[in-house]
């Protein structure tokens, strides 16, 4: 963990299930250009959050923890463009999300929110990046006939440090059981 003179931007995650990341990080692999594969699979819930304000972060996040471990859906394939992603749905990850939001707006002020962080959540995995607008319509064609939905378990949020490629972890918080 590093202390709050450390101004590297904060990225909060949510992690699921062992099985889920395990396909996810496989899709990923295989899809994704590997010159700039830096990182496993994730759902990113927060993408620059200040760095100097990694206190109040971690408090947040703290409190939100007590959220019990959910189901999400994944699999509906969603076209990015010059990519391709999986989306992920759970009534209870939007209520997570608008309650992390809220209380970082009331923490941090909204000033210090990207106009992206202060978005509405559109939860997704991306499996494939910054290709060719054909190369990503190819394999989005191709994952919507072979990719068939499931279930997963959001089971932590996570917090790490922007390395401006790979992320540094600060912190694991699990979700309980319920």
């Amino acid at each position: 963990m590093t202390d709050g003179a450390d101004g590297r931007p904060l990225v909060v995650t949510l992690a699921l299930d062992d099985d889920s990341q395990e396909r996810l990080d496989g899709l990923r692999r295989t899809h994704f250009p590997a010159d700039r594969n830096h990182l496993p699979a994730h759902v990113t819930l927060f993408h620059a959050l200040p760095g100097q304000e990694v206190a109040r972060v971690r408090g947040v996040l703290a409190e939100e923890a007590r959220t019990d471990a959910f189901d999400v859906r994944v699999g509906e394939v969603q076209r990015l463009g010059r990519g391709t992603a999986l989306r992920l749905v759970a009534p209870e990850l939007d209520a997570l999300h608008h309650r992390m939001l809220r209380r970082l707006r009331d923490e941090l002020g909204d000033d210090a929110l990207t106009a992206q962080d202060r978005q509405r959540l559109r939860a997704h995995v991306t499996v494939q990046n910054k290709v060719t607008p054909e190369a990503a319509r190819q394999l989005a064609d191709r994952l919507e006939v072979s990719i068939t939905p499931w279930t997963a378990r959001a089971r932590a949020l996570e917090l790490w440090r922007y390395d401006g490629g790979p992320w540094s972890p600060e912190e694991t918080l699990p979700l309980p059981s319920p």
